[in-house]
């Protein structure tokens, strides 16, 4: 079964994913008129922004998890005049509302790593794309969170695989094959440091650990999460993030 989020505890959080919503926002070349598709749209934060960048378009915000659609649609209640919200597997091809079931650009932040098949992720939005769309994210890519995951190492023999960091020749080729063309791929580090250890402590739980603690009994997850934290150098999670431009060929 999926990791199910607390959206909640997710949207109390000061998250680094809002500077890198804004840096991918900045990226996506707009008239304001456009339909954008936002996948893996969380909570809403990136949405929000997203519509203000749309005055006379409109958004369509899909992502797996219900509860994080709940609390975009709290966040968001003012605004579905222009908004559609759909709860879909994103490891599956996406059937959007509309006449036509077509874009003008993909949008999305911090989610593609959680899908396996990158090469069917990108056929499927280049299926939903218009010819000449933009595609823009960004996601955790080749060396994301490596202290996270060698802090885990050393304390579990039979580690889960949720996460795909790709790299950017990879990637590069996968888009190409599904009919990107004019691609820009790159991978930046941007480590997150964290003022305190309550802090880290509520974010490697909330965000980065809840893959793994789903597998544990309820009164172990707080002992996991703290013996992450103290295996940790400092107290930063060491990001390194895939950007991402391309255009739907024609």
């Amino acid at each position: 079964m999926p990791h199910e989020w607390d959206a909640r505890g997710y949207d109390a959080l000061p998250l680094p994913h809002e500077q890198w919503g804004l840096r991918t926002l900045s990226r996506l070349a707009l008239a304001g008129g456009e339909t954008v598709l936002d996948v893996g749209c969380g909570t809403g934060r990136d949405t929000a922004a997203l519509l203000d960048r749309l005055p006379h378009g409109r958004v369509i915000a899909v992502d797996g998890s219900a509860a994080m659609l709940d609390q975009l649609q709290a966040r968001l209640a003012g605004r579905t005049d222009r908004l559609e919200i759909v709860h879909a597997d994103l490891t599956r091809p996406l059937r959007l509302p509309g006449p036509a079931g077509l874009v003008d650009a993909v949008f999305s932040v911090a989610a593609f790593h959680w899908i396996p098949d990158h090469g069917a992720l990108f056929d499927n939005l280049a299926a939903v794309l218009a010819p000449g769309g933009q595609l823009v994210f960004e996601c955790g890519g080749h060396g994301n969170i490596a202290n996270v995951i060698r802090a885990i190492d050393n304390l579990v023999d039979d580690v889960p695989d949720v996460w795909n960091f790709a790299d950017v020749a990879g990637t590069d080729a996968l888009l190409r094959a599904a009919g990107f063309v004019d691609t820009e791929v790159t991978l930046v580090a941007d480590p997150a440091v964290f003022p305190d250890d309550d802090l880290l402590l509520r974010y490697l739980e909330t965000v980065v650990l809840g893959a793994h603690l789903d597998r544990l009994p309820l009164d172990e997850r707080a002992a996991f999460t703290r013996a992450v934290a103290e295996r940790l150098p400092a107290p930063v999670v060491d990001y390194v993030r895939l950007t991402v431009r391309a255009v739907r060929g024609g």
